[in-house]
């Protein structure tokens, strides 16, 4: 059923292959039940439940990108406050404030005008935060990872599901957690490679 030809010193884990989102999802609950914690689920689309399964907590994500956006909103009021209340004198290395430059009988703090930009900063922020936090969190771009290095491992994309127990886990060994892969009723199970 396995292949187990690659020397233990280079293996990096163990990929067990699902053919149905439901098998995938009662290996997965076998999995986390036997108390792995190095390991992942590889999957074509979503599976429904599958990360609560897997113990996966929510992400950080949303609060980041509300303090981002916040951040673009109070720094579109700042600098429209601050640029309308501005005179500079090009002698001074400080500007003075205090010179109020009153457009059409504007107020110096004017709510209607400053909607656009706070808007457009708000928005602008909020994407730049989700993008660079997205990235970060998910410690990408990631140039190389051993699941790619497998070719049977190129159905993930296409119609197959694999669980693959890495070998920094505490209770990974060799023989344990090959046994312990088989056990799940799988289609193959297949070593990976560091």
């Amino acid at each position: 059923m396995s292949d187990t030809s690659t020397p233990s010193d280079r293996i990096w884990g163990y990929a067990a292959e699902f053919t149905s989102p439901a098998g995938i999802t009662v290996a997965a609950k076998k999995v986390a039940a036997a108390g792995y914690k190095w390991w992942d689920c590889h999957v074509p689309f979503p599976v429904h439940g599958l990360d609560t399964v897997m113990g996966v907590k929510p992400t950080i994500l949303p609060i980041m990108v509300f303090f981002g956006g916040l951040t673009g909103f109070a720094l579109a009021w700042f600098l429209q406050i601050f640029t309308n209340s501005l005179q500079i004198d090009i002698w001074a290395i400080v500007p003075v404030v205090g010179y109020e430059f009153e457009v059409s009988g504007k107020p110096l703090i004017s709510g209607p005008a400053f909607v656009p930009v706070a808007f457009e900063l708000t928005v602008l922020l909020s994407a730049l935060t989700t993008v660079g936090s997205m990235l970060l969190l998910n410690g990408l771009p990631c140039l190389y990872h051993p699941v790619l290095k497998s070719p049977k491992l190129a159905r993930i994309t296409d119609d197959r599901f694999f669980i693959v127990i890495e070998s920094r886990d505490p209770q990974f060994t060799d023989s344990k957690t090959l046994a312990f892969l088989e056990s799940l009723d799988p289609e193959s199970v297949e070593p990976l490679e560091s």
